[in-house]
């Protein structure tokens, strides 16, 4: 499993081993309980060994806590359905994304990512910061050694849905598009407004291809969102991925069509 983002992994880490700590627990018996070695304890404790979910599963099961670290990284870090995700997306070889309404959140810049958190108004400043954070901190794994190979498909629609207060934010935001497509392992493609029905249409979802080659995917809705493992369901998004992707315009033609729509601004 992936490691947490830093410093949510600090904190919780902090808290497993204050957690210990009171219970009288050895490395070595709450690793036991845990289902790790006690040199695996120490060395996560030491933050010589990253944390993963699974290490934070197996504090829960420890304690017998009722899942308790879990429920925290899903409070303070992201949603409890995201984090298979996250762990997904920290370790895969390649990530593909297709997005009808929004840049994905891999691409955004800091501009971009404030404004569609902001979105929602039930949130405070604090939250909408950290939620923030969390996701630039995401964006780490694009230039990590070795890096997964990103490829990502965006409606046209999405640069041209910009009025007169958002048209900077949008020109920087196609501007690290534009930096981020020289890098070898990242393309990004524009399916055309042309193309007015595809499969697309019903909604966005990302797929990660970990390291044993197996392939996950995420659809997000306004509830929440899901993580699919089944090969079935994983399937039939790798082909509606296919269907796509096939539309979008070449890597070349669509950094040119995003260039031509902030032109047409000025």
């Amino acid at each position: 499993m992936a490691d947490l983002p830093h410093p949510l992994a600090a904190f919780i880490v902090g808290e497993i081993r204050r957690a210990r700590g009171t219970s009288g627990m050895t490395q070595e018996a709450f690793g036991r309980g845990a289902g790790f070695s006690a040199s695996h304890v120490s060395a996560v404790e030491s933050e010589t060994r990253a944390l993963t979910m699974d290490f934070i599963k197996g504090a829960d099961r420890a304690f017998k806590n009722g899942g308790l670290f879990e429920r925290m990284v899903g409070k303070l870090g992201a949603p409890a359905w995201f984090l298979p995700w996250l762990d997904a997306e920290r370790t895969a070889t390649q990530l593909r994304s297709w997005q009808p309404s929004l840049v994905p959140g891999l691409l955004q810049t800091e501009n971009y990512a404030r404004a569609v958190i902001r979105c929602n108004e039930t949130l405070s400043d604090d939250e909408v910061e950290k939620r923030l954070a969390h996701r630039i901190d995401r964006q780490a794994i694009l230039t990590k050694t070795p890096a997964p190979h990103v490829v990502a498909v965006i409606a046209e629609a999405v640069f041209r849905r910009a009025t007169a207060d958002f048209r900077d934010i949008m020109a920087g935001q196609v501007k690290q598009l534009t930096a981020l497509a020289e890098q070898p392992n990242v393309s990004v493609h524009v399916l055309p407004d042309e193309v007015s029905m595809h499969v697309g249409l019903t909604g966005p979802f990302s797929l990660a291809r970990l390291p044993d080659h197996k392939w996950v995917a995420e659809m997000e809705n306004q509830l929440g969102g899901v993580v699919v493992d089944r090969d079935d369901d994983v399937d039939t998004l790798m082909s509606r991925w296919e269907m796509v992707r096939s539309e979008a315009l070449p890597r070349r033609q669509s950094l040119d069509l995003m260039k031509e729509v902030v032109t047409s601004w000025t």
